[in-house]
């Protein structure tokens, strides 16, 4: 496969693209992948009245061609994402492909030109992000990450609402997402690449192995050369709500462990696992199961202050005040043994703050963050979920991961972006990427 850097970045000058859109002005949307997510982001975009859904690609003809009939039919066709960069009509494309490719394509797109739209995880191994973030600011393009719960109405309320102390200081956050999918999707034996699949450039920069159809579209999610499991899938998140609400910008440690325990197929990620985070005054778990739905009132998303707890989804958000009384009231009494200790008061036990619950919509969610991402486009801003933003959320999932295969707790430096004290880690903050694609990297020069 021939690859040629004139065919999308000597022809095409980030300077072509330079000027600001008027306010009325209707924007050119390339779409570079189109499965589950890119189908809801052909949704989006065609509900936004100044988009015109230009272009589409996919490594799929199927895919391919039923994007284009999404797009409203007069979409053109790009077999090869690269001829869709050239495309000197495209100023924006939205990479909704796997993970493998996020970091590259985005950093392809600045360089042409195009402001970019990337779904999360923003990345597949932690420098990947920096790569990123530096194309972003020499190109001046706008980067979007999917991470569409900044764009929710009541996650914005709520953020204020942890700043104004309604539920005090808070000091503990859970995460977790549980589910059974037992007994898993199976063993295919089939190795034959399908005529209408370009496997080759499916892989792209990750390495070169076998096909399966495990190994492509949706079933890439369980294998590390093309993601970081639900870790980063599902975690990212919740991830990025935590350290958004608190200011964050990275633990300061964290610790993993779990393992493909249940699941029968041929993944590799976990379909259990536990990750605590560290940050200063401050410690945090996730959790997923794919083997386990149990109760179910573990999941979700809740933040635990000295007044009470909020608990946040998609769906809506709920304030629990906790009961504020004397604290020797809260000690135990057992019978058949001498009273003891401090003495119970009469003093009527209140809430330190009053519930409260806050309805959400999932849909609008997607509508606001597309528009956050086109608003932006117009006026040169940052989004609100700007690439730095999607890089800090990433690391975070990424040394989750690096601390389960490596069996112990990994120390992290957010300013210096580096593990600290250990040299085995720290080489895992960076892969190699396949050919000529690992050149093509170089020649940015980030």
């Amino acid at each position: 496969m021939s690859l040629s850097r004139r065919s999308f970045t000597t022809a095409v000058s980030a300077a072509a693209y330079s000027r600001i859109l008027g306010a009325n002005e209707r924007l050119q949307v390339g779409f570079i992948g189109y499965g589950l997510i890119g189908a809801q982001h052909v949704y989006d975009f065609k509900n936004q009245r100044d988009v015109d859904l230009a272009a589409m690609s996919d490594t799929f003809q199927p895919r391919m061609e039923e994007g284009i009939q999404a797009c409203g039919g007069k979409a053109k066709g790009y077999k090869d994402f690269r001829r869709l960069l050239d495309d000197k009509d495209i100023q924006a494309v939205v990479v909704s492909t796997p993970d493998h490719w996020h970091a590259m394509m985005t950093i392809m797109a600045c360089a042409a030109g195009k402001d970019v739209y990337v779904e999360k995880p923003m990345t597949l191994f932690v420098r990947e992000g920096r790569w990123m973030i530096q194309a972003a600011r020499k190109y001046k393009r706008v980067v979007q990450v999917g991470t569409q719960q900044r764009s929710g109405k009541h996650y914005q309320l709520a953020k204020q609402l942890l700043a104004d102390g309604v539920i005090g200081k808070v000091h503990s956050v859970r995460m977790a997402s549980f589910r059974n999918i037992m007994p898993g999707f199976g063993r295919p034996t089939a190795n034959q690449v399908p005529s209408e699949l370009d496997y080759e450039m499916w892989l792209g920069p990750a390495p070169k192995k076998p096909y399966s159809p495990h190994r492509a579209l949706y079933h890439f999610r369980w294998f590390w050369d093309y993601s970081g499991g639900q870790m980063t899938n599902l975690g990212a998140h919740q991830i990025d709500i935590l350290q958004w609400y608190l200011g964050f910008k990275g633990p300061q440690a964290v610790y993993s462990n779990g393992g493909r325990f249940v699941v029968e197929d041929d993944g590799e990620t976990p379909d259990t696992q536990d990750a605590a985070f560290t940050y200063n005054g401050l410690t945090s778990l996730w959790s997923h199961r794919e083997g386990s739905q149990g109760s179910g009132s573990g999941s979700g998303l809740e933040f635990y202050g000295t007044k009470g707890s909020l608990k946040i989804d998609r769906g809506n958000f709920t304030i629990t005040g906790d009961m504020k009384r004397p604290p020797e009231n809260a000690i135990p009494v057992f019978q058949g043994h001498p009273t003891g200790g401090a003495r119970k008061t009469e003093t009527k036990a209140e809430q330190w703050v009053a519930n409260r619950s806050e309805k959400g919509s999932s849909p609008e969610q997607f509508d606001l963050h597309v528009r956050n991402f086109i608003d932006c486009i117009k006026t040169r801003q940052r989004t609100v979920a700007d690439v730095e933003d999607g890089h800090q959320t990433a690391v975070a999932c990424h040394l989750a991961n690096l601390s389960l295969r490596l069996g112990r707790v990994l120390k992290w430096d957010p300013v210096k972006e580096e593990i600290l004290g250990d040299r085995e880690a720290n080489a895992m903050l960076e892969r190699p990427y396949r050919e000529p694609w690992a050149r093509l990297l170089r020649s940015f020069n980030l």
